[in-house]
């Protein structure tokens, strides 16, 4: 199941004139059988509340005054979730008329048209609260507390992720619980911003809209509203045209194929960084240690197998935790059966949290082999929203070829990947477009093999971690001579090579006029920036340079150097680091 819980609204929405009839009951009773679970949120206090809704004990947790309190019905469990307004506040409004004044645990509530009174009060007495209103209501919370702030509560206390969770509401105070859940809903009476505001509207109102919408939970678990969801879509990159390539962030398959140093781990990086800005949760593989230190995850490289699953699944508890699991040290032979013991306690906690959202295996041609029938067995569960990285696509088991829906086949000879893509699968290839004139060598072929869309390249957007990585192997690494720069001037004696950006710039600074002005016309250092530095801003911004008549070596070597500067920074003695300030956001990768 995509949905594991219901966050309901009271008024307006589950109820009617403050009552819930017995079929919307009846229709709570039959989201609960089917596993799932439910939460309240309202702006009511807690003791009108209990009563006047005594089936409150179907919900798991009730969040009540508006986000400021968190109830757990079975056991009785008050939480306060913030701190009320001093007394002296609502003995204010009194005694400037404002009438109808209830206070609760922590809210302050009126009613229209006192919001005026109210704000000038909380001006006078600098205050720091906040105005919310629900149709006629005007509510004084603490700044920041609103219904998402307390949905998240209850959601810490159920170890699960807004991503797992569907919102419905009616009104201006549901617009942060709505904002929040994965897929929000309004019923039919709801305000017309609300209704535009959400992914699903009721046909009907209140109660019945409510049980329309569990009933289509039941049915689909709302696989209808998947194509109204596209805020939550993942981007990959850009086509040649500058048009803009998605990626679902459920249901789906994920390959990313091509050979050795094409660039795989730098799009899975990419990919990962984007789940992470969008809280999805991840877990990643890793046999051969390239993801260890991953930013935003917590990586696991020792320990007996066992002992690293379970302390794998407690920091997968926290939605807001990523785990890498590193093989590093690990016999090769040894890898698949520890996968096989991971992957089926990821399953199981999927059917119960609906995490880690993401699983990425890299190595797949290792892990899951073409020959290894433990992998086959273990996949005829079909697991979903994984991503697969391989060398060779054909050497990876068949059961994972097939559950593919999306493949990027990395590197200039897409083509060729996922011609052998088919051919394990005993597929017909599609016809394929050609490499787009002045496409980046970053470029993958992205095919989408679950509908009739052609495969199309792609540029994928720049992989932050990966960058750090780059910058750092490039400016003070040491590149083996095939991909170093050398110096050899217009007779070709010379024979200097620059085996990093740091020894380029010490070795130009040094260079006659003849060598740097040979090297300047033929477009060498601009050739050297993008084939084998892999910066293509760098490249692009060379190449303006060496493309400008008139100016001196002396001047060339200067601008050289200071477009060098706008990437990379170099010190006055010692290694080029790399600035976060000075690279910028949308340079692209490899």
């Amino acid at each position: 199941m995509r949905y594991l819980a219901l966050a309901c609204d009271y008024d307006g929405t589950l109820a009617s004139h403050g009552r819930v009839d017995d079929a919307t009951v009846a229709a709570l009773q039959r989201l609960l059988a089917s596993g799932r679970r439910l939460i309240l949120v309202t702006g009511r206090e807690l003791e009108e509340l209990l009563g006047i809704f005594p089936e409150v004990r179907l919900f798991e947790w009730v969040v009540a005054e508006n986000g400021a309190l968190l109830y757990q019905p079975q056991g009785g469990q008050t939480t306060l979730l913030a701190q009320a307004p001093p007394p002296a506040f609502a003995q204010a409004l009194r005694a400037r008329g404002v009438a109808n004044i209830s206070v609760g645990r922590v809210i302050v509530a009126t009613w229209h048209p006192y919001e005026n009174v109210v704000l000038d009060t909380i001006r006078a007495m600098g205050l720091e609260l906040q105005v919310v209103f629900n149709k006629g209501a005007v509510m004084v919370l603490p700044a920041g507390v609103n219904k998402a702030f307390g949905l998240s509560a209850a959601l810490e206390q159920m170890q699960l992720s807004p991503h797992e969770v569907v919102g419905i509401g009616d009104a201006e105070n549901d617009h942060a619980l709505l904002t929040m859940c994965e897929c929000s809903a309004a019923v039919a009476n709801a305000l017309a911003a609300v209704k535009d505001h959400a992914d699903v509207v009721t046909p009907s109102d209140h109660g019945a809209g409510v049980a329309e919408l569990i009933d289509q939970l039941i049915a689909e678990d709302l696989a209808s509203a998947e194509p109204r969801l596209t805020r939550h879509h993942l981007h990959l990159g850009r086509r040649a045209d500058g048009g803009a390539v998605m990626l679902r962030p459920y249901g789906l398959n994920l390959l990313i194929a091509g050979p050795s140093g094409s660039g795989k781990s730098t799009v899975a990086t990419g990919l990962v960084e984007r789940l992470a800005d969008h809280h999805y949760q991840f877990c990643i593989i890793d046999p051969e240690g390239d993801y260890e230190g991953l930013e935003g995850a917590i990586t696991l490289s020792e320990g007996q197998n066992e002992a690293r699953v379970e302390q794998l699944l407690q920091i997968l508890k926290k939605p807001d935790q990523n785990a890498v699991v590193s093989m590093v040290g690990m016999k090769l032979a040894d890898r698949p059966g520890f996968f096989l013991s991971v992957l089926p306690r990821l399953q199981e906690m999927r059917s119960r949290l609906g995490r880690p959202h993401w699983i990425v295996v890299d190595e797949a041609h290792h892990l899951l082999p073409v020959d290894w029938q433990p992998g086959e067995k273990m996949l005829a569960q079909a697991p979903e929203r994984m991503i697969f990285l391989t060398v060779h696509a054909n050497q990876v088991a068949p059961a994972v070829l097939g559950s593919v829906q999306t493949l990027l086949a990395v590197g200039p000879r897409g083509g060729e990947t996922i011609a052998q893509f088919c051919d394990a699968l005993g597929e017909k290839a599609p016809s394929l477009p050609p490499p787009a004139e002045g496409m980046a060598p970053a470029a993958v072929l992205c095919w989408r093999r679950e509908t009739a869309e052609a495969a199309c390249w792609v540029v994928p957007d720049p992989s932050r971690s990966e960058r750090r990585r780059h910058i750092r192997k490039y400016a003070e690494g040491t590149l083996p001579p095939e991909r170093s720069f050398f110096f050899i001037g217009p007779e070709g004696k010379l024979k200097l090579r620059a085996q990093n950006l740091l020894m380029f710039t010490h070795l130009a600074e040094g260079l006659d006029d003849d060598t740097w002005t040979f090297h300047l016309r033929r477009g060498d250092y601009s050739r050297w920036f993008r084939e084998q530095i892999k910066d293509d801003s760098l490249a692009a911004a060379a190449a303006e340079i060496e493309n400008t008549p008139g100016l001196s070596p002396a001047q060339s070597r200067e601008q050289i150097r200071g477009v060098m500067e706008r990437y990379y920074t170099l010190p006055a003695s010692g290694p080029m680091a790399p600035s976060a300030a000075a690279v910028p956001p949308s340079q692209a990768e490899r």
